[in-house]
């Protein structure tokens, strides 16, 4: 097997699953939900970017079977347009793959949280009880924060952010880059800015920690 070929199968294999995965629960999910819900899942809008490049990539696999001996002298013409397709679709494909790992991948309950209106790049929620809160995690979100007590910035790593539909609130739990020290705020997402507060009271809190503390351990 070729570099080439190599490469195509660990592609058709890794994103096959994706696709898989998402097209299944497509169906399933599509007589539950009204069209409008549906065409609000994230994967559901992006599923085309994912089609094409399995297309692609089962092009190019036919075309190095068909060329035999010859195809290893064309192996950049087969694997140039799928890597450019790959890159420009990059940020997507990724999110695909978080999507194919969601809990609200194969979803019909009457959702009350924010669900893929919500969510960021390169995140998914890692459990959902459909009645108070949601726990999404995140794999590249990051924040500068001013210190209150230096007056400087300082970076935090976001671990997770958490909606309670019940007390229409959400938390951020946020981890320093430097020292590892961990916060629980309330978080408030803005159009431009995104802000956070101190949470005050003892069992709210107790409950986030509780919550985030069952999911980081599974």
């Amino acid at each position: 097997m070729n570099k080439a070929e190599e490469f195509l199968k660990i592609e058709k294999d890794k994103y096959g699953n994706v696709y898989i995965a998402i097209t299944y629960a497509i169906n399933n999910i599509s007589p539950f939900l009204d069209e409008n819900t549906l065409k609000s899942r994230k994967y559901v809008s992006k599923v085309h970017i994912l089609k094409k490049y399995m297309e692609l990539i089962d092009a190019a696999l036919s075309e190095l079977n068909k060329s035999g001996f010859l195809g290893m002298f064309k192996n950049d013409k087969y694997t140039d347009l799928i890597k450019e397709y790959k890159n420009e679709n990059l940020d997507t494909l990724i999110q695909l793959e978080k999507c194919s790992k969601c809990q609200c991948l194969n979803c019909t309950a009457n959702c009350k949280f924010d669900s893929c209106l919500g969510c960021k790049d390169n995140s998914r929620i890692v459990s959902c009880d459909h009645k108070k809160i949601n726990v999404t995690k995140h794999d590249s979100f990051t924040l500068s924060l001013t210190n209150n007590r230096t007056g400087e910035d300082d970076n935090y790593v976001v671990l997770s952010t958490l909606q309670d539909v019940e007390l229409d609130n959400k938390y951020i739990i946020i981890q320093n880059i430097m020292n590892k020290e961990k916060f629980i705020l309330h978080y408030y997402p803005g159009i431009s800015e995104d802000t956070y507060g101190e949470i005050t009271d003892p069992e709210e809190f107790d409950f986030i920690v509780s919550t985030f503390q069952s999911i980081d351990e599974t």
